[in-house]
């Protein structure tokens, strides 16, 4: 994938999970969200971004204000030799992900699949107790889903008047991202994860995005078939530099 490809994802991606609290520090997003989720926490160069070495100081620096760790996520935008200056300086790697990336197509939405357009504390309460959201994190997963600015589905999927799963879809600029595909413990490995991304698939087609994304931890192994399964293609890998605490 080309450079303004991973852009515009990377782009869509940092809106699609928006962190409360932003600076911009040469051509680098320091995102924070009280610490919840490393994807709203972290640093993320954008097209053009400064070399590591010049902005590393304020970061550091801004997450000390903010009583949170240093955290560097490095995409394929990251300027050449990013990744071996903050291990150099002691920056552990952590949790490789991937980007994957597929073409949509117009298909019915399954009727035992609904897709609000607004966020409801039905919603929020059920994600919450599938994904085992601790109760003091709560607040900040709130938050966050409350801030998304482009159109947004909230999927759940029922059965028999329980609900079993749930994810979230974001579509913005032709393009649908899909997160947080979680099915209730006593339900999975029984395809409701697929069927559930299959509808927004569908959905996401239906309102004009004309591709698909998502990301996926490069171990997690079911998600990744799940994932294949679907037809999705790796686009590109990321991962973390986190510093250490003293």
């Amino acid at each position: 994938m080309n450079g303004s490809a991973v852009q515009g994802l990377e782009e869509r991606a940092l809106n699609a999970w928006p962190a409360p609290q932003t600076l911009i520090c040469g051509g680098w997003a320091v995102r924070a969200a009280g610490g919840y989720t490393k994807r709203a926490n972290s640093a993320n160069a954008l097209a053009g971004a400064a070399p590591v070495e010049t902005v590393v100081a304020p970061v550091e620096a801004a997450y000390a204000r903010l009583g949170q760790p240093s955290i560097f996520r490095l995409s394929p935008l990251a300027p050449a030799g990013t990744d071996e200056f903050l291990e150099a300086i002691g920056y552990a790697a952590l949790d490789p992900t991937l980007v994957l990336h597929r073409p949509t197509a117009a298909a019915p939405l399954p009727p035992d699949v609904q897709i609000d357009h607004v966020l409801t504390p039905t919603w929020a309460e059920g994600f919450a107790a599938a994904n085992g959201v601790p109760p003091a994190r709560r607040a900040l997963h709130d938050r966050i889903l409350a801030g998304i600015v482009p159109q947004t589905g909230f999927a759940t999927l029922t059965q028999a008047g329980a609900p079993l799963a749930y994810a979230l879809g974001v579509v913005e600029r032709g393009a649908i991202g899909i997160f947080d595909v979680v099915v209730a413990p006593a339900a999975r490995r029984q395809g409701y994860g697929l069927r559930i991304t299959e509808a927004l698939l569908a959905w996401g087609a239906a309102q004009g995005a004309r591709e698909a994304y998502l990301q996926v931890v490069a171990a997690n192994t079911p998600a990744r078939a799940l994932y294949a399964a679907l037809r999705f293609a790796e686009a590109y890998p990321y991962h973390y530099r986190v510093k250490p605490a003293r």
